[in-house]
C-alpha cells in the first residue's frame, strides 16, 4: 500500500465510520449503471417516471425494504448516495423504506392478515407514500383532520376528509397509473370518541388508476424534482379494520369497542410517529453526502481553472486566498457535520426502540444544523465555480434544490430546534454557570480555548433565556415569555450542535492512523471553530471572553490556516470515496474542457482555427 492509500483508507475509515466496505461500496457501485447517467431534455413528468425505473432498479440491486429498516446503517446509506445523481429517487426511496414500510414492519410486519400487502410494499410491486402533513396542519400533524371512523357493523373504518384544509399534501399520488399503498394518518374515532391519530394501510391506486373513493391533484412543479407530489383525499374510503397500524397503542374488544393503550394521545402520536427519528438521520445523511459532492467538485473545478495573477499568468484560482477563505471552511463544516452526523448515528444505534429526551435532541439538533450548514455550503460552491455551476450536468445547482427540500423534510428546522431548544430550557438539573475564559496571553488557535468559548456561550444563552422566561413582568402570558426569548433560545440549541461537532471533530483528528491526516483533520478543526467563533466575535468581545486584538487577528489567522490547509486539499477530498466517474460532472473530470465539450456536443477547437 502506497502512502496516498494508506492516507486515502484512513479518512475513508473516519468518513464512512468503518463501515465503507460492508454498507456502502455495493450502493455506490450500483450507481456506476449507465441508468443513472445524466439525462438532459426531460420534462418534469418523465424525470419523474425515471425516478421509478431507478428507484426500482437499487431495490432489485442493493437491498429490499425488510433489509434496509432491519439495518439502519444499510438505510442511511441508501440515503446518502442516489441523492448525488437524482433527488428524486432518493426522495421515493426513503418515503417507502423508511417512513411508509418502517411504519407498517414497526406496527404490523409480523401479522400473517397482512402479509399479502407487506410483501407487495417490500418486493416494490407497489409503492408506499406517507401521507400524514396537510394542506392546513404541516408543522402541527398531531392536529391533523383527516377521519377514520370506525364502522363496527361490518369491522371497516370510513375513512375520510372532511374539508379542504384536512387534505394531504406533498405525498406521491399524482401517478395514477403507479400502484401505490400509503401509511395514512387518521383520527381514530370510535364509540363516539377521538382517540387521536394513527397509522392506516390504505390502498391508493392500482395499474387502473386511483381507487374508489381516492382523489388526488397535482401540486405545482418544482425545480429539479420530477416527482409526482399531490394533493390527497378521502370520499367515504372503507378501510378493512386490519388497516389500522396499531401495534402495542391499542385494540378491539370482542363487543368492537376500542381500548386504546396505557398513556395520552399525544404520547401515542409520538410512537405513531416513530419513524420521523431514522428519517431525520436519513435526510441528514443526504444533506451531508451532498455538501461533500458539492466541495469534491467545486475543489477539483478550481485546481484546473486558469485564471492571471499579478505576476503569474494562467494560476489555478485555488491558489487565490480569496477562493480558499470560500471553500476550505465550507470543506471544514462538511467534516464537522459528517462527524456530528457520524456520532448521532453511533447513538441512534444503540437505542433505536427507546429514543430518549438526549438522544432525540441530538437527531433534531443533527438535523437542523447539517441541513443548514449543508445549504450554505452548497451556495458556497455553486458560486464559487461560476457559470458553470449553474448546469445541472454539473450536479451543484441540483443539490441546492436538494437541500431547500431537506431543511423542511421531517420537521422544519426551525420549529424543530425551537421545539429542542424549549426542552433544554426546560431542565433544572444544571450546576454552577460556566464562566467566561480568560483570553489575556491566549493563542486563538489555540483547542481549548475554542471548546471553552464555545460551551461558555452555550451555557450563558441558556440561563439568560430561562431567566428571561421566568422573571418577566406580571400578566405576561407562557406565549409572550417565550416569544420574548426564542430567537436566544435557539442561538443556544445552534452553538450546542457547533460545540458537539467540534469535539467529535477533535476526536476523529484524534483517531487518525497516520501523521498526515491527523494533522490535516487538525488544521480543519481549527478552521471550522474559528468560522464560527467569527461568526459571533461582537458577543465574544462585549462579554470580556476575547480581547480586541485577539478579534482583530482572526481574518489573519484564518488566512494562515487555509494555507496550511492548501497542500492537503487533495487528500482530504479523496477519502470521500467519489469519483468523476460516478458523479458524471464535467467540472470535476480531470480534463474538465474536453468533458463539458463532449456533453454539450460541441467540436474540439482545433489548434490555430481562426
Amino acid at each position: 500500500m502506497t502512502l496516498d492509500d494508506a492516507h486515502r483508507t484512513d479518512l475513508t475509515r473516519l468518513v464512512f465510520d468503518g463501515t465503507y466496505e460492508q454498507t456502502h461500496a455495493d450502493i455506490k457501485e450500483a450507481l456506476l449503471d449507465p441508468l443513472f447517467d445524466a439525462r438532459e431534455g426531460l420534462t418534469l413528468q418523465e424525470a419523474g417516471r425515471l425516478a421509478y425505473q431507478r428507484s426500482r432498479f437499487l431495490h432489485g440491486k442493493v437491498a429490499r425494504p425488510t433489509e434496509a429498516v432491519r439495518a439502519p446503517r444499510r438505510l442511511f446509506a441508501l440515503a446518502e448516495w442516489p441523492s448525488l445523481l437524482d433527488v428524486s429517487t432518493f426522495s421515493l426511496l426513503m418515503v417507502h423504506y423508511n417512513l411508509c414500510f418502517g411504519t407498517v414492519l414497526e406496527r404490523g410486519g409480523d401479522r400473517p392478515d397482512l402479509r399479502d400487502q407487506v410483501d407487495e410494499l417490500d418486493g416494490l410491486e407497489s409503492f408506499g407514500p406517507f401521507m400524514a402533513t396537510e394542506l392546513g396542519y404541516g408543522n402541527n400533524v398531531a392536529s391533523l383532520r383527516t377521519e377514520a371512523v370506525y364502522d363496527p357493523a361490518d369491522e371497516t373504518f370510513v375513512l375520510n376528509t372532511p374539508d379542504a384544509l384536512a387534505q394531504k399534501f406533498m405525498s406521491y399520488s399524482g401517478f395514477t397509473d403507479v400502484p401505490k399503498i400509503a401509511v395514512v394518518m387518521a383520527r381514530l374515532i370510535a364509540d363516539g370518541k377521538d382517540h387521536g391519530v394513527f397509522p392506516f394501510l390504505v390502498r391508493i391506486s392500482d395499474e387502473n388508476g386511483l381507487c374508489e373513493g381516492v382523489h388526488a391533484a397535482p401540486c405545482p412543479e418544482k425545480p429539479v424534482q420530477g416527482l409526482d407530489n399531490g394533493v390527497t383525499w378521502f370520499d367515504h374510503v372503507r378501510v378493512p379494520r386490519r388497516g389500522l397500524l396499531l401495534g402495542d397503542m391499542g385494540s378491539f374488544a370482542d363487543d368492537g369497542t376500542f381500548r386504546p393503550a396505557a398513556g395520552n394521545q399525544r404520547k401515542r402520536f409520538l410512537r405513531a410517529m416513530s419513524r420521523i427519528q431514522p428519517g431525520r438521520l436519513c435526510v441528514s445523511s443526504s444533506a451531508v453526502g451532498a455538501g461533500r459532492a458539492s466541495v469534491y467538485i467545486a475543489l477539483r473545478f478550481a485546481a484546473q481553472r486558469l485564471t492571471n495573477a499579478p505576476g503569474r499568468p494562467d494560476t489555478p484560482v485555488i491558489e487565490f486566498r480569496s477562493h480558499q477563505a470560500a471553500l476550505f471552511p465550507a470543506l471544514a463544516k462538511v467534516y464537522a457535520m459528517t462527524f456530528l452526523l457520524n456520532h448521532a448515528k453511533r447513538e441512534f444505534l444503540t437505542s433505536p426502540d427507546d429514543i430518549g429526551p438526549d438522544l432525540n435532541n441530538l437527531i433534531s439538533v443533527t438535523k437542523a444544523l447539517s441541513t443548514w450548514e449543508m445549504t450554505e455550503v452548497v451556495a458556497t460552491c455553486r458560486e464559487r465555480c461560476g457559470a458553470q455551476g449553474i448546469f445541472s450536468v454539473n450536479r451543484i445547482a441540483d443539490y441546492g434544490s436538494l437541500l431547500q427540500g431537506l431543511v423542511t423534510a421531517e420537521g422544519d428546522n426551525q420549529v424543530l430546534l425551537a421545539t429542542t431548544a424549549g426542552q433544554l430550557l426546560a431542565r433544572r438539573d444544571e450546576g454552577p454557570a460556566t464562566p467566561a475564559p480568560d483570553p489575556d496571553g491566549r493563542d486563538v488557535l489555540e483547542p481549548a480555548l475554542h471548546a471553552a468559548l464555545l460551551g461558555y456561550r452555550e451555557d450563558s444563552l441558556r440561563r439568560a433565556a430561562r431567566a428571561a422566561m421566568t422573571d418577566g413582568p406580571e400578566g405576561r402570558t407562557y406565549f409572550d415569555a417565550w416569544n420574548g426569548n426564542v430567537n436566544n433560545a435557539l442561538a443556544m440549541a445552534r452553538t450546542q450542535g457547533v460545540r458537539r461537532a467540534l469535539e467529535c471533530f477533535r476526536a476523529a483528528a484524534a483517531d487518525a492512523r497516520t501523521d498526515e491526516v491527523r494533522q490535516a483533520l487538525g488544521l480543519l478543526a481549527s478552521l471550522y471553530a474559528l468560522t464560527e467563533i467569527q461568526r459571533d466575535a461582537g458577543w465574544y468581545l462585549a462579554r470580556g471572553a476575547l480581547t480586541a486584538r485577539q478579534v482583530e487577528e482572526i481574518p489573519a489567522r484564518t488566512d494562515d490556516l487555509c494555507a496550511r490547509i492548501r497542500p492537503y486539499v487533495p487528500m482530504l477530498i479523496d477519502g470521500f470515496q467519489l469519483s468523476p466517474e460516478l458523479l458524471r460532472a464535467p467540472i470535476a473530470a480531470d480534463d474538465y474542457v474536453a468533458a463539458f465539450q463532449q456533453v454539450a456536443g460541441a467540436e474540439p477547437a482545433a489548434a490555430g482555427r481562426s
